[in-house]
């Protein structure tokens, strides 16, 4: 269940955040319109394919952690915007179209050059039985657009006692194998080069949560 890629870059080339833009708007925005231009070059001929997300669940004196691995045929940059920008395409179920995550409110508290503490107003989608509805989450997330990394925690959050998290977006070098005599580079400048400009980057993203709910009985 998740977002339309092709809509996502359509979107990312078009609607850039104002902290990104406060860095360094025309790099960004020249990146993302390359790679964009780049997947939808190579769809037909170089097809990707997501893989299954991992996950890893442990439970521990009540606590609950979670561990997940996605990957996404997005730039980090793009992939970056689908966890913090209000403005992406709703989150809906790939079988009822019914939507599973919906934006509320997002109040910047504190910036400090790339980094923000961010306020978010969610509402979840869910299901019980015959039952179903949304759980309003008020969190407060701290986004680093430098490193695309973030964390979280619950401010207001009904039935969960404990519940926070982190995550990380990593570039992934789709075509170095084809494109940098098989020998993978170790930044996207170093990349560029090797491939002579024509190697797309993908994302892999690892979160960390961390819940525990209230228990009524």
């Amino acid at each position: 269940m998740q977002q339309s890629p092709k809509a996502e870059f359509k979107k990312s080339e078009n609607n850039r955040s104002k902290s990104v833009s406060e860095m360094n708007t025309n790099n960004v925005d020249d990146e993302v319109m390359e790679q964009g231009k780049l997947w939808r070059d190579a769809e037909k001929k170089y097809p990707w394919y997501d893989a299954p997300p991992k996950v890893k669940v442990t439970t521990k004196k009540g606590l609950c952690h979670m561990y997940i691995e996605l990957t996404f045929g997005l730039p980090p940059r793009s992939v970056f915007e689908l966890f913090t920008n209000p403005d992406n395409l709703p989150l809906v179920s790939d079988k009822s179209w019914r939507q599973l995550l919906v934006n509320k409110k997002r109040k910047v508290l504190k910036r400090d050059g790339p980094r923000q503490i961010v306020e978010v107003d969610k509402v979840v989608a869910w299901d019980f039985l015959w039952w179903s509805g949304g759980m309003p989450i008020n969190i407060n997330a701290v986004e680093n657009e430098k490193d695309l990394r973030g964390k979280y925690k619950k401010q207001k959050m009904k039935f969960m006692k404990v519940f926070e998290g982190s995550y990380k977006v990593e570039p992934i070098y789709v075509d170095f194998e084809r494109l940098c005599n098989q020998k993978e580079p170790k930044s996207p400048e170093e990349y560029k080069k090797c491939s002579g400009g024509q190697g797309k980057i993908a994302s892999k993203v690892t979160m960390d949560q961390i819940f525990s709910a209230i228990s009524y009985f």
